[in-house]
């Protein structure tokens, strides 16, 4: 049974049109999955149903077999899922160690554990525990709000565009933490414009084109296939 799972996707956001078609996503614990496609394909939009945030008028989610489709999106966090928006995703005037007190707001164990792993899996945040969030690199920012996301201690972790606006070799420093993050047995399930790196990591790839998936399969089946090298990846 794969654990956080979607099938026959269809809606958009509010009383406007449908942006999903019959959009099918999947991913399981320990795995990454990579949504990838052109722009307006619906990618970041398919993957924020996920978390309740539009409305689905057909299509199921389920979450380790529970239906979660009509779950309010503060009620799917507190079954596991944990989501890094693209953007605004860290409160730029706290510090690093206030953003993931700011993870915490669920619990009511002591989440201290949690932060030391945290700094152990992002050694540079523990380096900058003190230093405001607002002063950091791009890329140190997206480690913050990963960490921050994780202090939840989810199943699932969904990033949206997480490489967006970095540097290559920052990029490549973001996907090893992911890398590690999936070692932990959280499901990472991550919207992506670099394709083809992306895709290098994957588990489980979805191309994406108007709301429909246009191709499925394993990260290495889809960089080995000629049309989706051909008209997505730069051939």
């Amino acid at each position: 049974m794969t654990y956080l799972k979607a099938v026959g996707l269809v809606g958009g956001y509010g009383s406007g049109p449908d942006i999903l078609h019959g959009c099918d996503l999947a991913v399981d614990r320990g795995e990454i999955g990579v949504i990838v496609g052109p722009n307006g394909a619906g990618k970041s939009t398919a993957m924020k149903s996920l978390l309740g945030m539009l409305n689905l008028r057909e299509g199921s989610v389920t979450l380790d077999g529970k239906d979660i489709t009509h779950l309010a999106p503060q009620a799917r966090i507190a079954e596991g899922i944990a989501f890094v928006p693209q953007t605004e995703n860290v409160f730029t005037t706290m510090t690093v160690e206030e953003n993931l007190e700011m993870g915490a707001f669920l619990r009511q164990d002591d989440y201290w554990d949690t932060i030391d792993q945290i700094y152990q899996l992002f050694p540079i945040l523990k380096e900058k525990r003190h230093q405001y969030a607002g002063e950091l690199s791009g890329g140190q920012r997206q480690q913050v709000a990963v960490g921050r996301a994780m202090m939840t201690k989810p199943s699932v972790i969904m990033l949206d565009e997480p490489t967006a606006g970095v540097s290559p070799i920052v990029m490549d420093e973001l996907f090893d933490r992911i890398l590690e993050v999936k070692a932990t047995g959280v499901a990472v399930l991550m919207v992506e414009q670099n394709a083809r790196q992306a895709l290098e990591i994957a588990d489980r790839g979805f191309v994406l084109v108007l709301g429909q998936n246009r191709y499925t399969g394993t990260g290495a089946e889809l960089l080995a296939d000629p049309e989706v090298r051909k008209s997505f990846l730069g051939g």
